[in-house]
């Protein structure tokens, strides 16, 4: 055996710690839930880890032994834990799964004579059977692999080792099985496909919102607080606990025991006869490691961080934060916070009631989630004045462990929550959120308010990768993923008042009442500026004239417009005053929408006093008493009208849940997958040049040249118009002849004035020898002034209008596509479309028509002036290219020219780089 630096162990079957001269894949490392919801980690193998193995093997039975090793062994030899625990993480690489010091699953694979497959082999702690560890370490396993050029797995296994197969087929892979020599001979295909995924995103799914269910529900508490401050710590959150009638059982831990009236009260959280769900930790920070030292050992699955003092606090509170979670981690346990707000689950099976506030949202269907103690306060006392109900509300603090991602996991099976909103600081992992939220948004809307900078710098107390892109991408991904986009709190509370008291509407249609016109007419025109069509306006001037009459009237027009079939979505604008209550409008439109199934809003602009102004959701019973009477856990539209203060915000809250349910209507998740595609070929290429470049002695990025390009790109069938290129006249003549005659296009080769024609790096049209000699000549006398610069020419296609397609590698959100139409106006009004792959197939024709200069491939009748189709096919494979082939740091396709009847790539440039471990590849991690 020869290691990836070359070196051959003197024994190659029992190699030596000293012998095996292997970098550390830190990259490989990864926290993980496991199917119960508890916590790991899993890393690569180190030879320190023989103790560990060799304790773990000493407490396997007999079966399992045999089933591993097809025969009796009673303990590893000193050479076998050698050879287990030291690998070259190359040809031979294993993987540990470790609860604090306890090794409990190790899972390796081997490559055999055939470079491109590896033997597999597992062995999984008889204590933690059946917590999804196999199933784990064969996807890390398998990622792994693929960096290494492997595609292929094989194991032996015994026939009655059931447990093992399965983990295999339920893997989502093809697999083949053949019999020889009482063995059971497994083979498979590792390349991730679209059902391997699927089986990766449901296992994930399922543990990630277990393990938030059971810090959400917990049946046993504990609050730890300290005796030098019980009174403003522990024993005040106590008291909320009571007071909110929480269902479960409650402990309070001090380290006197000080009372805290008829609940019990102990010394140590190991002190508490039964199991803790969850830990609420309430003491100075200095304490804090302790305490979570303390609930690990008392088997606590979560801890709930109130005690600010982390990442909140620069480069030592990170450190403490880091040291923090990987504390809590060795003992399974989940961690919300540090620095958060607390938790709220109106459930009434639960009624668990640990925030820091003196009053909550009563019970409803809005699911909040925030990540500083700040923001998380300003939702639950906006949602308070508003009167919107909330089944759950969750503040992570500074994000140290869980997170928005694992929130909406449980939100997506969480029968009484039936509206989501989110605000986040930082995004740890926005592929995933993503992917979590465009599932999530197929059945329950997804409001997001993210502040200006999010993603692009990090908040004090926050971690995570910043983007290079502009912030323009991030919210093209939230827009693929159909999440609701709102700039600020308030406005997210403006939609999410209507999603939780309002059905959906049907379409765009609107009908406005007013009385007085000038205020409907504000409306409409703000519905035009975002596609609602406005096909009723009703001005009853008589409502505050004569008061009873009028409010007649309008219940009779408000049911009228509301049962139209001309009609999705109704709005009523009025000013109240003196001789009308806003309370009163508002019951008339409440009771005319009872039961119309279609959204109605009132806006009440212009009162004097608050008293007289109507902001949230108006109803005429007690909030708490309504939603009681509705059952358990049962999500559904909370009674009451959905009123506003301006009438702008009412028609932008409005147009933002129209725009969430066309997306949804139009939403297949069907993904665009053009034919003609050689991936390996593609990843085969990349490597050779990556490599030479290495021996090269370089580490940085590798610009392909043309030849390379076109090889490049031509794996995903994407064809470049030939470039010739020459030194003289003569040569010219030749090229143009080689490049199928007249006409042609000469060119400079300088990266910059090659698109331009205006500075005369560009001649088009040329017919005969005798003009190309000419235009070379002319060409180098205007480009003097730039300096010197090499020449090509192309043969000219059709004229037609041209576009560019950019794909980069981020570091926070992986790739990114960019399409948008040539020329100074694009880049300088930044005029782009973004989209993050993979690419459904609506995602790609919306992104060739969301630039504004793209108006320019349609004619006025919305007519093809231009092959948009080969575009949208064009697009579908660089989203392809780019998505597989992470190496890709750069490409550009510039001009792509478009008439009506073809489609050129005129020019094309890649750069590649040794890729980063993306924030959402196939192994499945926690957020970092």
């Amino acid at each position: 055996m020869t290691t990836s630096s070359g070196f051959t162990p003197l024994d190659p079957e029992h190699p030596t710690t000293d012998e095996i001269p292997f970098i550390y894949p830190a990259h490989w490392e990864a926290d993980v839930v496991l199917r119960d919801g508890a916590t790991a980690n899993l890393r690569p193998v180190l030879p320190t880890d023989r103790d560990a193995l060799e304790k773990m093997y000493a407490g396997q039975s007999e079966r399992t032994i045999y089933l591993r090793f097809f025969t009796h062994k009673p303990k590893l030899s000193d050479k076998e834990l050698t050879r287990f625990t030291t690998v070259d993480h190359n040809n031979r690489v294993a993987f540990v799964m470790m609860l604090g010091e306890e090794m409990i699953g190790i899972g390796r694979y081997d490559r055999t004579n055939d470079p491109a497959e590896a033997e597999v082999a597992f062995m999984i702690s008889d204590a933690h059977q059946g917590r999804g560890i196999g199933s784990i370490l064969l996807e890390h396993l398998a990622a792994a692999a693929h960096e290494r050029g492997i595609d292929r797995f094989s194991a032996e296994v015994l026939p009655q080792n059931r447990k093992m197969l399965n983990v295999f087929t339920d893997a989502g892979y093809e697999i083949t099985r053949e019999f020889e020599d009482g063995l059971v001979m497994v083979h498979f295909n590792i390349d991730p496909t679209d059902r391997s995924r699927g089986v990766m995103e449901a296992r994930e799914h399922r543990a990630e919102a277990k393990s938030i269910a059971e810090l959400l529900a917990p049946q046993v508490l504990a609050v730890v607080g300290s005796a030098d401050n019980w009174e403003r710590t522990g024993h005040k959150v106590l008291k909320t606990l009571v007071k909110g009638g929480f269902k479960g059982k409650i402990y309070g831990v001090n380290e006197a025991a000080h009372p805290a009236g008829d609940l019990p009260v102990l010394e140590s959280i190991t002190q508490v006869p039964e199991h803790v769900d969850l830990a609420i930790i309430a003491v100075p920070i200095k304490d804090v490691p302790a305490v979570v030292e303390a609930c690990g050992q008392a088997g606590a699955r979560g801890v709930l961080i109130y005690t600010t003092g982390y990442a909140d606090d620069g480069v030592r509170g990170r450190a403490r934060q880091k040291a923090l979670v990987k504390l809590a981690r060795s003992h399974g346990m989940r961690v919300i916070g540090p620095a958060s707000f607390g938790l709220l689950n109106n459930n009434p099976a639960v009624q668990l009631d640990a925030t820091i506030s003196s009053q909550d949202p009563g019970p409803g269907s809005l699911g909040l989630f925030s990540q500083s103690s700040a923001i998380g306060a300003v939702l639950s006392n906006s949602a308070v004045r508003r009167n919107i109900g909330v089944s759950s509300l969750i503040s992570a603090g500074n994000r140290a462990d869980v997170s928005g991602n694992d929130i909406m996991q449980y939100w997506e099976d969480d029968d009484a929550t039936g509206v989501c909103a989110l605000y986040l600081e930082s995004i740890g992992n926005p592929r995933k959120f993503s992917r979590i939220a465009r599932r999530l948004s197929r059945a329950k809307p997804v409001v997001l308010a993210k502040n200006a900078v999010t993603g692009q710098q990090l908040p004090p107390g926050h971690s995570g990768r910043t983007a290079i892109t502009p912030p323009s991408a991030l919210d093209s991904m939230f827009k693929q993923a159909g999440v609701i986009r709102a700039e600020t709190i308030e406005r997210a509370l403006d939609v999410t008042q209507i999603l939780v008291s309002q059905p959906l509407p049907a379409g765009r249609r609107l009908a406005i009442l007013s009385n007085a016109s000038a205020l409907g007419q504000i409306v409409a025109d703000r519905a035009e500026e975002l596609r609602i069509e406005v096909t009723l306006t009703e001005t009853m001037l008589r409502l505050t004239d004569e008061a009873e009459d009028g409010l007649e009237i309008l219940e009779a027009v408000a049911t009228s417009a509301l049962e139209s079939a001309e009609v999705d979505a109704v709005i009523g604008v009025f000013i109240t005053g003196e001789s009308i209550d806003p309370q009163d409008v508002a019951r008339v439109l409440h009771r005319a929408g009872q039961q119309s199934g279609k959204p109605i809003l009132a806006s009440f602009p212009g009162a004097l006093s608050d008293q007289s102004t109507l902001r949230g959701i108006w109803s005429e019973t007690a909030h708490s008493q309504e939603q009681e009477s509705e059952g358990e856990g049962a999500a559904c539209l909370q009674e009451g009208l959905a009123c506003f203060e301006s009438p702008g915000e009412s028609i932008l809250a409005l147009g933002a849940v129209m725009d969430y349910v066309e997306w949804r209507d139009k939403e297949t998740g069907a993904l665009a997958v053009p034919e003609g595609i050689s991936p390996k070929a593609a990843a085969a290429d990349i490597a050779t040049h990556l490599q030479a470049e290495a021996g090269a002695g370089s580490s940085g990025p590798v610009t392909l040249d043309d030849l390379a390009v076109t090889r490049l790109l031509g794996h995903y069938g994407i064809s470049v118009l030939p470039e010739y290129r020459f030194d003289t006249p003569e040569q010219a003549i030749a090229a143009a002849a080689q490049a199928g005659g007249y006409p042609v296009v000469l060119k400079t080769t300088d990266s910059f004035l090659r698109h331009r024609i205006d500075l005369g790096g560009v001649r088009l049209g040329i017919e005969s020898d005798e003009d190309l000699v000419s235009e070379i000549a002319q060409m180098h006398r205007t480009l003097e002034p730039y300096g010197h610069f090499d020449l090509a020419l192309q043969k000219q296609v059709p004229a037609g209008q041209t576009a560019v397609l950019k794909a980069v590698e981020d570091p926070l959100i992986g790739p990114v596509v960019s399409f948008g139409m040539a020329g100074d106006a694009t880049a300088l009004l930044d005029d782009w479309a973004h989209r993050i792959p993979p690419l459904t197939e609506r995602d790609v024709y919306k992104m060739v028509r969301s630039p504004k200069a793209a108006s320019k491939l349609f004619d006025p009748e919305n007519r093809h002036t231009a092959r948009t189709d080969l575009l949208e096919d064009l697009c579908a494979r660089v989203a392809l290219l780019k998505d597989n082939h992470p190496e890709i740091a750069h490409l550009e396709l510039n001009p792509i020219l478009l008439s009506p009847d073809t489609m050129t790539v005129v020019g094309a440039s890649i750069q590649l780089a040794q890729s980063a471990q993306r924030t959402d590849s196939v192994r499945r991690a926690m957020s970092s």
